[in-house]
């Protein structure tokens, strides 16, 4: 099968890459390395740096543009994995315009060129930051949840799902979308603008310094695997069944709280900040992943972290 996959050199895109490719699918990378790595980039995939936001131009080595159209990339592509973003709420509420034009436009562009193409599927990796801050009530959350958008990003994830279900009722073209729970594992980000929770606390305690706890600490999330994530996307891109703007929450089902992940990672020191915008609690209903993927989570994050910290030192 011949894939395409945008933000394939990032964190979770990179380990789709690496197993479409084992499974012995042809993979084709597009990414503009604004978070993407060129060590994560597999090199039996085809690359291609590129702008989703501006999918006209591609830059090479050189700095020279050139001028492949997104939609050339895509011919004879069967599935394009979309996980291309700027990720992070806080990161949206500062500039609300330059994730819009990567996580709405570059959406669209991709959802575009997909149909131009001709290309059958197309998977979508969207957020549980589109449920908000949900009552302990509607915990943990299914996809029939109502939806409250608290930041550009989430706003932005749930557009796009809202353009993936527009594509397939107009366009034909099969749609389904994941929402992500906190993912971790193999290549997240220890620094930059763009790194979680965990990285952010690791770097902090390798850099010998305080950790930095927004709030109280107390906020819970449900962290879950990048390689069930990887399993998730690649059963919805293979499996025989016609998809129709679906939405299936891709999360662990359990959750830790800021401070627990804290003492997890061992650290002693830490600064209190104000709290920011966010939710207070995220847990996944993922009955829907079970019965429509056959798909269930198969990671301790507990575990994980203790094979993580002796990999980084800590």
């Amino acid at each position: 099968m011949r894939t395409l996959v945008t933000g394939g050199a990032g964190f979770i895109g990179s380990n789709l890459v690496d197993q479409l490719i084992d499974d012995g699918h042809e993979v084709i990378i597009v990414d503009n390395l604004d978070t993407g790595k060129t060590a994560n980039i597999n090199p039996k995939a085809i690359f291609h740096q590129l702008d989703i936001g501006s999918p006209n131009l591609r830059f090479d080595t050189d700095g020279r543009t050139v001028i492949p159209y997104l939609q050339q990339l895509m011919v004879g592509v069967d599935v394009v994995y979309h996980l291309a973003a700027l990720a992070r709420v806080q990161p949206s509420i500062q500039e609300p315009l330059e994730y819009h034009r990567t996580n709405v436009t570059g959406t669209l562009n991709t959802l575009d060129a997909a149909r131009i193409a001709g290309v059958k599927r197309f998977v979508f990796s969207s957020s549980s930051s589109v449920y908000g801050d949900v009552e302990e009530q509607d915990l943990p959350t299914s996809e029939d949840t109502q939806l409250n958008p608290m930041s550009p990003y989430a706003l932005h994830k749930l557009q796009g799902e809202q353009y993936c279900k527009l594509y397939s009722d107009l366009y034909g073209i099969e749609t389904v979308c994941l929402r992500y729970f906190n993912i971790y594992g193999e290549r997240q980000l220890t620094e930059g603008a763009y790194c979680l929770v965990m990285g952010v606390f690791a770097q902090q305690i390798l850099d010998g310094r305080p950790i930095t706890i927004n709030g109280d600490g107390k906020q819970v999330r449900d962290f879950t695997y990048v390689g069930d994530v990887v399993k998730a996307n690649i059963q919805c891109g293979t499996i025989d069944r016609n998809w129709n703007g679906d939405v299936i929450n891709i999360g662990n089902g359990g959750g830790y709280s800021v401070n627990q992940v804290a003492d997890l990672l061992g650290a002693n020191q830490r600064v209190y900040n104000p709290p920011v915008v966010e939710p207070r609690k995220t847990q996944a209903d993922n009955s829907r992943a079970m019965e429509l993927l056959n798909w269930k989570p198969t990671q301790d994050f507990a575990d994980w972290v203790q094979d993580w910290k002796k990999e980084l030192g800590i």
